[in-house]
């Protein structure tokens, strides 16, 4: 009776062996790929200061992917605003 018990355990060990072999070898190889640097390009747009002005060009470079990053407030009579894609 225990030669039973042991050689079904060797047969479930075995099998469980054979599917963590298949898995490995049939999954998806796990490749580290190194990643590029982020590059970006910015833009500075001098605008009116009145507000109309402003969201008319905020809309205008939004569509074309642009997003604003900073408006410095050195100069409120030629606002400023900083752009990045």
């Amino acid at each position: 009776m225990q030669n039973v018990r042991l050689s079904g355990a060797w047969v479930i060990a075995g099998v469980s062996l054979c599917a963590l072999g298949f898995l490995l070898f049939m999954g998806q190889p796990f490749a580290a790929k190194a990643q590029e640097p982020k590059r970006f390009q910015y833009k500075i747009v001098e605008v009116l200061p009145d507000t109309q002005n402003m969201q008319t060009k905020l809309n205008e470079f939004g569509e074309s992917g642009w997003e604003l990053v900073a408006v410095p407030m050195g100069s409120m009579t030629e606002p400023r605003l900083i752009f990045k894609k």
